[in-house]
């Protein structure tokens, strides 16, 4: 039985309720007079399960990178205000990580903020991102430049969802599990790597550690709900894996780059002298193995150093990056010059 959740944030608690069946997910974030928003690929392949919106309005989105821009939220705010939709009524999203950055977008500034739900169906959303009241929205300068910290009242989780998710969208999921344990301290990941073979052919281990994810990253988000101080350390792999997902265009899925992200970001510990090279050793094989189907991808080191550029972590210091640090690997944040060594050290890390 997994545990139900309760975060506090700065508009209140809000919860992550455990469901059965995709359509019982489903049916519990509906209330009178919702709006709800979807991936299309999920509805078409939850036909039977979105039958439970019995005539609730519904806008489809294809939910790819591109759905995240201002000029294809505008459409869907058009649709909301052509719709009806008031501030005492809620809107309900439905769908991975880029329709919950729309949704939570779009609930922060229509009508000055307006209640939303969220039916996450993808692991990477399940176990991650849909807890932390984060939107991020893409504009041509980089990924993520614009966002909000907006909650949902409520989350329903549905792991049936993730019987239809490709192999490549459970191992992004995975990823940052991956990312949670590490911060969690070297027994955490210990942990995860004595059970990583069960994580990805056992639903119930998965499951487990869903749930573990969100516990850890729960601690986190409620003393420093908007990314200004401990809460940085979620970003290990990011600054990385942010410039290889647009050094590739997106060629790579989110969670694969973070966890490749890891694996440059322990090498550039050990290039700096910051942590024992034993860490990096003992973390290698079950990063390795979760992005072993892009290990012979081509990515230009020098469009990762340039994309890097446009990170929101940098300062006129130089560019923020997140390490494990000293004997115990702890996940710190540290700001690092670009100059020679560090597209050196780049490109030595992209043998992957």
């Amino acid at each position: 039985m997994l545990e139900n959740l309760e975060i506090q944030s700065h508009v209140g608690p809000y919860s992550v309720t455990y469901a059965g069946s995709p359509g019982e997910a489903i049916a519990a974030a509906l209330l009178p007079g919702c709006v709800v928003i979807a991936d299309a690929r999920v509805a078409e392949l939850y036909a039977a399960d979105f039958a439970v919106l019995d005539g609730t309005p519904c806008i489809f989105i294809e939910a790819d990178e591109d759905a995240k821009s201002i000029a294809k939220i505008v459409p869907v705010l058009e649709q909301l205000a052509e719709l009806g939709l008031k501030r005492s009524q809620t809107l309900v999203a439905i769908g991975g990580g880029v329709v919950q950055d729309i949704a939570c977008f779009i609930a922060s500034i229509f009508m000055r903020g307006i209640p939303w739900h969220f039916v996450p169906t993808t692991l990477l959303a399940q176990a991650d991102s849909a807890i932390g009241s984060k939107s991020s929205v893409n504009m041509n300068a980089g990924k993520n430049i614009l966002g909000t910290f907006y909650p949902p009242k409520q989350i329903f989780v549905g792991v049936g969802f993730l019987q239809t998710l490709p192999d490549d969208e459970v191992r992004s999921g995975i990823g940052e599990i991956i990312k949670v344990h590490a911060i969690d301290g070297p027994e955490s990941f210990d942990y995860l790597a004595g059970k990583f073979d069960q994580l990805v052919s056992d639903d119930a281990v998965l499951a487990e550690f869903i749930s573990r994810a969100l516990r850890i990253k729960k601690r986190y988000i409620e003393i420093d709900e908007f990314d200004r101080g401990p809460r940085k350390i979620f970003n290990f792999g990011h600054s990385f894996g942010h410039a290889i997902e647009t050094a590739t265009h997106y060629g790579i899925p989110h969670g694969i780059a973070v966890t490749m992200g890891m694996k440059i970001a322990n090498d550039f510990a050990v290039a700096l002298g910051k942590a024992d090279a034993g860490h990096r050793d003992r973390m290698l094989g079950i990063l390795q193995q979760n992005y072993a189907s892009f290990a012979d991808y081509a990515i230009d080191a020098e469009a990762v150093f340039h994309a890097m550029a446009k990170d929101k972590k940098n300062s006129d210091a130089g560019y923020g990056i997140i390490i494990p640090v000293g004997a115990e690997a702890r996940i710190e944040a540290i700001t690092v010059k670009p100059d020679q060594f560090f597209l050196d050290t780049l490109k030595a890390a992209l043998a992957l």
